[in-house]
């Protein structure tokens, strides 16, 4: 092959390699992405959990919000998964870095209702960050697998242009 071909192979490989981020980190969501991604250390969703902590129990028709941290400012859509597997988006919202009890206000709600008809179980939360205005309202409400629910997340990210990407993970539990 010739060295100006290799060259111009490397440095689209390169650019291929390069044109997005998503930040993975042991004990958070582990996404099913086919590809090769540029994966950082430096997560942006620091801290996500229900606000009496993680592992905690709600019952049905209960208040909860949930505390996320984000080490930059972005978009963030919070989607919830019930023991029978059933996921539904809570919401997309645009937070500042630093601290902030979702939903945050001024959002029309200061909480969320536990489902009065939520199975007892885990309840899992997922926030999925990205540092540009999503194209379109990521709406995942159905019965998936962890496989067909992380796809519907790599086709959000397909859809969204945003070159930096989070995905943390936490849980409670529904309770008699």
């Amino acid at each position: 092959m010739k060295t100006p071909l290799r060259i111009f192979l490397a440095l689209s490989l390169l650019g291929l390699l390069s044109a997005c981020t998503i930040y993975v980190r042991p004990g958070s969501l582990s996404l099913g992405f086919r590809g090769s991604f540029d994966l950082s250390p430096t997560p942006i969703i620091t801290r996500l959990e229900p606000d009496r902590g993680t592992g905690a129990s709600y019952r049905p028709g209960e208040r909860i919000r949930f505390v996320i941290s984000l080490t930059q400012p972005g978009y963030v859509t919070l989607v919830s998964t019930e023991a029978s597997g059933y996921s539904n988006t809570l919401g997309t919202y645009y937070l500042e870095a630093g601290t902030t009890l979702l939903p945050p206000p001024g959002q029309g709600t200061d909480y969320y209702l536990v489902d009065p008809s939520s199975p007892y179980g885990l309840e899992r939360i997922r926030a999925i960050y990205t540092n540009t205005q999503p194209r379109g309202y990521l709406s995942i409400r159905g019965t998936f697998s962890n496989d067909e629910f992380n796809n519907q997340i790599r086709i959000y990210f397909e859809r969204n242009l945003a070159q930096t990407r989070d995905v943390a993970e936490s849980y409670f539990y529904v309770s008699p």
